[in-house]
C-alpha cells in the first residue's frame, strides 16, 4: 500500500516522498462451532473407562454370594447335624482306607507341599500381573479376600460346635471347613480375578482342577471329609464373588471382552471340561449310592468312599463353570480393544 505525501500551500518546494507502509494481516477469528465441538470432545468421557455391568449383574453377584453362605449352611446342617448325613460323610472317610497306599503316599506329597506350591504360584501370577499391567487396585483387593477367606475357615472352625452324637463313631473335633482346600482354591481364585477376562476360563479350569485335586487328597489322606471340602469351596466363593465385583467395577479398561472363541484361552472347551466332568461325576456318584441295599450292606466296600469324591469333583466344577459365566457375563463388552490384553 503506498501513500503519496502532499504539497503543502505554505511551502510548494517541498519534495515529495514515496513510503510505503507494512500491509496489515487480518486474523480470522475461529469459527464458534469448531471451539464447541473440540470443547464438547475434551468433555466426553471415554466409554470404556465409563463402562459399568449395570444392576442386574450386581444382583446375579449378590445372589451367588448369598446362595454360597445358604448352601455353606446347609452343608454343615446336614452333614454335621443329621444321623444321614454323618453316616455318608464317616463312611467315606473310613473307607479312604482301601486306597491309604500308593494314592496316600502321592497324596500325602502333595498336601505337604500345597501351602507352598499354592502361595508360590498365586504370588508370581499376582506380582507379574499388578507390575506388568499395574493393576495395584485389584491386587489389593484380591489378596484382602484370599486372606479373609483363609481366617474365616479358621475362625468357623474354632466357632462352630462339635459334632453332636446320632448314633455314628465319629470324631467329635469338628474339622469344617478344610483349611488346606481353602488355601489351594483361595490362591486358584485369585489368581483368576487378576487375569483378562479372555484368560479367566482357562484360568479357572486349571484353578478349578488344582482345588478339586487338593479336596480329593484330603480326603484320600484322612484328613478332612467331603463335606469339610465342600464347605471350604462354599467360603472360598463368599468371599471371592464380592471381590471379583469390586475390581471389575474399579478397573472397566480391562475388565472387557470379545466373548468365548476370541482367544485360545477363552474358547468354550474350558466351560465344557469341567461341565462334561461333572456329570461324569455325577453318574459316579449316583450308581455308588444306588449299589447300597436297602440294609446298608453296599456291593464294594468303598461306594461311600466314590460317591464322597464325587460330590467333591461335582461341586469343584460346578463353582469353577458358574464363576466362568458369570464373570464372563460381567465383563463382556461388543467392541472390546486394546485394553483386553
Amino acid at each position: 500500500m503506498t501513500f503519496r505525501q502532499q504539497r503543502t500551500p505554505w511551502d510548494p518546494s517541498a519534495p515529495v516522498y514515496e513510503t510505503e507502509a507494512p500491509e496489515t494481516q487480518v486474523l480470522t477469528a475461529r469459527p464458534p462451532e469448531t471451539l464447541e465441538r473440540r470443547t464438547r470432545a475434551r468433555r466426553t468421557p471415554d466409554p470404556q473407562a465409563q463402562w459399568s455391568p449395570g444392576k442386574a449383574t450386581a444382583a446375579l453377584f449378590a445372589l451367588a454370594t448369598v446362595a454360597c453362605v445358604a448352601a455353606l449352611a446347609a452343608t454343615y446342617f446336614f452333614f454335621v447335624r443329621t444321623t444321614t448325613g454323618q453316616f455318608i460323610d464317616e463312611s467315606a472317610l473310613v473307607e479312604a482306607v482301601e486306597l491309604s497306599g500308593t494314592a496316600g503316599k502321592a497324596a500325602t506329597k502333595l498336601l505337604d507341599w500345597l501351602p507352598t506350591l499354592s502361595v508360590v504360584i498365586a504370588s508370581i501370577v499376582v506380582v507379574f500381573v499388578t507390575i506388568l499391567r499395574r493393576r495395584w487396585s485389584a491386587a489389593g483387593i484380591a489378596m484382602a479376600a484370599c486372606v479373609g477367606a483363609n481366617l474365616a475357615t479358621q475362625i468357623l472352625k474354632d466357632l462352630l460346635p462339635v459334632r453332636p452324637y446320632r448314633g455314628v463313631e465319629t470324631l467329635e473335633l469338628n474339622s469344617l471347613p478344610s483349611g488346606h482346600t481353602t488355601m489351594a482354591a483361595s490362591a486358584a481364585a485369585a489368581v483368576f480375578l487378576m487375569v483378562s477376562p479372555r484368560w479367566r476360563p482357562l484360568a479357572g479350569y486349571l484353578g478349578g482342577s488344582f482345588a478339586v485335586a487338593t479336596g480329593v487328597s484330603t480326603l484320600i489322606n484322612q484328613w478332612h471329609r467331603p463335606a469339610d471340602v465342600v464347605a471350604a469351596f462354599l467360603v472360598v466363593g463368599a468371599f471371592m464373588i464380592p471381590a471379583g465385583w469390586l475390581i471389575i467395577r474399579r478397573g472397566p479398561r480391562w475388565n472387557v471382552w470379545n466373548g468365548y472363541g476370541g482367544h485360545w484361552a477363552s474358547a468354550r472347551v474350558w466351560l465344557a471340561l469341567p461341565a462334561l466332568t461333572g456329570l461324569a461325576a455325577a453318574g459316579v456318584a449316583a450308581y455308588a449310592l444306588l449299589s447300597i441295599g436297602p440294609t446298608g450292606q453296599e456291593i464294594s466296600t468303598i461306594s461311600y468312599f466314590w460317591a464322597g469324591t464325587a460330590l467333591i469333583i461335582i461341586a469343584g466344577y460346578l463353582a469353577t463353570v458358574a464363576g466362568v459365566w458369570l464373570f464372563g457375563l460381567a465383563a463382556r463388552q461388543p467392541h472390546a480393544r486394546r485394553w483386553d490384553r
